[in-house]
């Protein structure tokens, strides 16, 4: 990989930002809240892979949101847990929105992780919220294709950081009318400029996976790390991508460090 760009970093096996572990707070009551929203009546494994890793990374308190059909099969502490009222598909019906909003002025953080229904009122629930919300927020694995239509004005929000697959990139670049297009067979430069000129064009920060390499972006600036290398014996590999595992640390790493984007979302492992 033939690193020209005077936009462009690459991670290897040391961490670009190495000063972000130091700001991990020591105390609980210091170290922030995370709120979790996801779930429907069948689904709901990665709300329990993402408040467990959350705790672990180091948030003080972590609080899952979600539909009140997964009242009697989620396995988790129910002290963390709030319950909002189902629509009839399983999904967040349009009274849902006020419980996130209460969880939104509770929380330093968001993370829609996803298994949901696809319906049309979880969709308006979820945009309706992300629109109107300033705290960070970030969108990841299938919370990104419920709101592939809303992204036209999501991506003007500084708060949104999306995570999200090369196939779901693709379908927000072609759904915003971007002049430039995604393609699988494109050079890996190629996608590096790409992205540069995409958050220059918008506020948001984007995080996909390419080539066996993770690329974040924010600000213009790109930054790249091999899914191979090892930084403090910790992998990043797709599954834990997928399952939600790196897209909890992320947001775990922006609670502490709100002004220091760059660092906390190029910080994938700890």
């Amino acid at each position: 990989m033939n690193n020209n760009f005077k936009y462009w970093q690459v991670q290897s096996n040391k961490l670009l930002f190495p000063d972000i572990a130091w700001n991990k707070p020591e105390q609980k009551a210091m170290a922030g809240k995370l709120l979790i929203v996801g779930g429907n009546k069948s689904t709901f494994l990665s709300l329990a892979t993402t408040y467990n890793i959350a705790l672990k990374t180091g948030v003080g308190e972590v609080k899952v949101l979600i539909p009140d059909t997964l009242k009697k099969i989620i396995k988790i502490d129910n002290n963390d847990v709030i319950y909002t009222l189902s629509n009839p598909s399983g999904g967040f019906s349009s009274s849902s929105l006020d419980d996130i909003k209460a969880g939104e002025k509770w929380a330093d953080a968001l993370l829609f992780i996803g298994d949901i229904n696809k319906d049309s009122e979880t969709a308006v629930v979820f945009e309706k919220f992300l629109l109107e919300s300033n705290k960070p927020v970030l969108i990841a694995r299938d919370s990104v294709d419920i709101l592939i239509n809303s992204f036209t004005e999501l991506l003007e929000k500084p708060n949104i950081t999306i995570f999200a697959s090369f196939n779901q990139l693709q379908k927000i670049f072609k759904n915003t009318f971007f002049p430039k297009a995604l393609t699988f067979s494109m050079q890996f430069n190629n996608l590096v400029d790409t992205l540069h000129k995409f958050t220059l064009s918008y506020p948001c920060q984007v995080i996909t996976l390419y080539q066996d390499n993770v690329v974040v972006s924010l600000d213009g600036e790109v930054y790249s790390m091999p899914i191979s290398s090892k930084i403090n014996n910790d992998k990043v590999t797709p599954l834990r991508i997928w399952t939600g595992e790196i897209p909890a640390k992320v947001i775990s790493y922006q609670i502490w460090n709100k002004d220091k984007a760059k660092a906390s979302i190029t910080s994938l492992v700890d």
